[in-house]
């Protein structure tokens, strides 16, 4: 006949279903809510421009200057729409211009949701154009480039999504947006430049005026704001 287990073995075989069981239902718990997280991202994707999530009231963010004077160089790049568009097509715009990457899943549609506000509060304001330029030329096709500006309710004539030739657009970026920084916190994304959660402003000259935050909850406002100077020039 098997042996009959003492007091201490059983006690121990009891602590260790008990801390079975703990372990099972925290990872359960932790599961549900990697998911709802989750569900809750996406389901704030495919609503980018909520009243609820906006205030107008409150439009502080602070504009940064540029590291030097940069300038909006001459490019020719692919729309989403697959139609080219070059320099002189955004003559005489002010440019909201962002960086991002399809495949990024925290920082850029974060950006990309001030974009849409943006979007949404320079409605009336033809002399304004949205730009976002890929930094992953290769995957960003414009068939990608349309899937995803959907996502944000981006209207074709006044946000353009760019892609290209990689050299071209990592020298329209260096030149004319940012520096390079390997060190820099969002250095994950392609072409290691500094400070790509920024959005930043040039203005109808194509003169580079700064940049605000993109993750900045009330970069929008201040934007707008950034804008209305601009135009009262």
């Amino acid at each position: 006949m098997p042996k009959k287990a003492g007091p201490k073995r059983r006690k121990q075989r009891n602590n260790e279903r008990f801390f079975a069981v703990v372990l099972v239902i925290w990872s359960l718990l932790f599961g549900a809510g990697y998911w709802l997280l989750l569900f809750a991202m996406n389901n704030r994707d495919n609503n980018p421009v909520s009243g609820a999530d906006y205030v107008e009231e409150n439009p502080e963010s602070n504009l940064i200057p540029p590291d030097h004077p940069r300038q909006l160089i001459d490019f020719q790049l692919t729309d989403r729409t697959e139609h080219t568009v070059t320099r002189s097509d955004l003559n005489g715009k002010i440019l909201i211009v962002d960086f991002l990457f399809t495949s990024c899943s925290l920082t850029c549609p974060a950006v990309n949701r001030q974009m849409a506000r943006i979007q949404q509060l320079t409605t009336n304001r033809p002399g304004v154009k949205l730009v976002s330029l890929t930094v992953d030329p290769r995957d960003d096709t414009p068939a990608v480039l349309e899937k995803y500006g959907e996502r944000f309710g981006a209207d074709t004539n006044r946000w353009l999504f760019l892609t290209g030739d990689k050299a071209q657009l990592y020298d329209l970026i260096g030149t004319s947006f940012l520096a390079s920084d390997t060190n820099d916190a969002f250095g994950y994304m392609p072409g290691n430049f500094a400070h790509t959660e920024r959005i930043a402003v040039v203005d109808a000259n194509g003169r580079l005026r700064g940049y605000f935050d993109g993750l900045n909850q009330n970069t929008a406002a201040a934007v707008v704001n950034e804008i209305t100077k601009l135009q009262n020039l």
